[in-house]
């Protein structure tokens, strides 16, 4: 299992197509409440690859770190230190690693997120209900998109799509996000999780 292998549904990918027949939120307001998230924690549904579906919960820590805890098994994603660990619990091997920066997941994790930089934002657009934006490394378009969707009043970060840089694309759908916790960093250590599950 790996956190950049999932198809997009087709409800998706209709939602994703919709054209604009409301007012988006403006860049401005979106890399202004991404910045105020500090700590944060939410349910989610993730959809792979094989049509199948996977829940459990995430807990996010800005700058640069991120859990995926799994429900069904002791599968965990880890993002901490610059990199991204895979664990899978039915192998004796360390966990598989790859940079952060590789993933177009690191633009909402990074310290400072500026939507407006050029060539950042590839598209966006509002079906009435929701705002979507399409976002890239600028420096790197090749590592992939992510596709970020936001309900307004108060702005919330819904779900995201990510497509990776060979169009492998993973949809993770958010319950309702809680922010504002004191999450300790040994949470998103790589190491010492690789330790406890010697």
């Amino acid at each position: 299992m790996t956190l950049l292998r999932f198809a997009l549904a087709p409800v998706f990918a209709a939602m994703l197509a919709l054209p604009a027949f409301a007012q988006a939120i403006p860049l401005a307001e979106i890399s202004r409440y991404l910045n105020s998230i500090g700590t944060a924690q939410a349910d989610f549904t993730q959809v792979n690859a094989d049509g199948s579906m996977a829940t459990g919960k995430i807990y996010i820590k800005r700058p640069g770190r991120v859990r995926f805890e799994y429900s069904s098994d002791k599968s965990l994603v880890l993002a901490s230190t610059g990199s991204v660990a895979i664990f899978d619990p039915k192998s004796n091997q360390p966990p598989t690693q790859y940079p952060l920066s590789r993933t177009p997941l690191s633009l909402i994790l990074a310290d400072n997120i500026d939507l407006s930089r050029a060539r950042m934002v590839t598209g966006q657009t509002s079906d009435g209900k929701t705002t979507t934006v399409i976002a890239q490394d600028p420096d790197h378009p090749d590592y992939g998109t992510i596709a970020l969707v936001f309900t307004p009043n108060p702005t919330q970060l819904r779900q995201w799509v990510i497509t990776d840089g060979a169009g492998k694309k993973t949809v993770v759908i958010l319950g309702d996000m809680t922010t504002g916790m004191d999450f300790p960093d040994r949470m998103f250590s790589i190491d010492v999780e690789t330790r406890a599950r010697r």
